[in-house]
C-alpha cells in the first residue's frame, strides 16, 4: 500500500508559504492506518522496547497504538502545564525564542527501553527534547519512529545518534 496517497497536503498552514502534512486522512483510513502501525511495529520488533513514549497530541495515537500491539506501557510528553504530578521538563530552541516538553518524573525506571514516537520529523527540536527527557530519568532511547519525515528540513541531523524511522519520507514541501 502507497500510504503517501493518504497524506494530505494543507497550503498556507499554519502560515503563508508552509505545506502542512496532514495525517488525519491517513487516520481515518482503517486499512492505511493499521498498515502504518503495522510496518513501525515490523522495523522495531526485533528490539527490546519496554515502553513507548509519544510526544503530544498526534504522536499520542500511534504511540498508543504501537503500545497496544505490544502489549506494553504508554508515556505520554506534553506541552507544559498539561500533566498532573511532578514532571521533568526539557526546553528547546525554536526560530524565534523557546518552547519545552514535560514528562512525570517517575514515568520511566532507569534502564527502561523506550521506543519515542511522534507523527512528524520537521527540524527536530521537539523530538531531541524528547530524547533528552527520556535520558534524564535514566531511560534509553531503543529507537524513534515517524509516520512522516521532511528531509528537506534536515531534521535528523539533531537525532543521527539514535535509531530512526520515518514510514513516508518528502524530499520537498
Amino acid at each position: 500500500m502507497e500510504l503517501e496517497q493518504f497524506i494530505r497536503n494543507v497550503p498556507d498552514f499554519p502560515k503563508k508559504g508552509i505545506g502542512f502534512k496532514d495525517i488525519t486522512t491517513l487516520l481515518k483510513k482503517g486499512d492505511a492506518f493499521k498498515e502504518a502501525i503495522d510496518r513501525i511495529y515490523e522495523n522495531f520488533k526485533s528490539s527490546r522496547v519496554d515502553s513507548v513514549a509519544g510526544i503530544e497530541a498526534r504522536g499520542f495515537i500511534i504511540g498508543a497504538a504501537l503500545a497496544y500491539k505490544w502489549g506494553i506501557g504508554f508515556i505520554p510528553i506534553r506541552k507544559p502545564g498539561k500533566l498532573p504530578a511532578k514532571t521533568v521538563k526539557e526546553e528547546y530552541s525554536l526560530e524565534y525564542g523557546t518552547d519545552a516538553v514535560e514528562m512525570h518524573i517517575d514515568a520511566i525506571k532507569k534502564g527502561e527501553k523506550v521506543l519515542l514516537v511522534d507523527d512528524l520529523l520537521a527540524t527536530g527540536g521537539t523530538i531531541k527534547a524528547s530524547c533528552n527527557l527520556i535520558e534524564k530519568c535514566g531511560g534509553i532511547v531503543a529507537g524513534i519512529a515517524f509516520l512522516v519525515e521532511l528531509n528537506f528540513l534536515n531534521g535528523r541531523k539533531k537525532i543521527n545518534k539514535y535509531d530512526v524511522f520515518s514510514l513516508i519520507k518528502f524530499k520537498n514541501e
